[in-house]
């Protein structure tokens, strides 16, 4: 899993059937130096929440059908700590 930010949406009025009905967004993974990606969003994220988020066949599983999907959000983060945070 990934913390990632949820940083704009897709708008896609044409796509593959098997991806009818799911919701897509880009999210930008927190502390990494990689580039923004797309992530079907299974749980209702608004832009700018911290996201829970998972790739490859993991992905997949969890919309619970074989979809061309590469990541999925699969949570909304509320709140998390580290050891790193609380020494500030």
């Amino acid at each position: 899993m990934q913390i990632c930010k949820v940083i704009g949406h897709i708008w896609s009025t044409k796509k593959e059937a098997s991806l009818e009905g799911l919701k897509f967004m880009v999210v930008q993974e927190k502390n990494a130096a990689g580039g923004p990606f797309v992530a079907a969003d299974l749980v209702g994220a608004g832009e700018g929440e911290e996201v829970l988020v998972v790739s490859g066949s993991t992905a997949r599983y969890a919309v619970r059908n074989n979809v061309p999907i590469d990541a999925a959000i699969v949570g909304i983060i509320d709140t998390y700590e580290t050891e790193k945070a609380r020494k500030k």
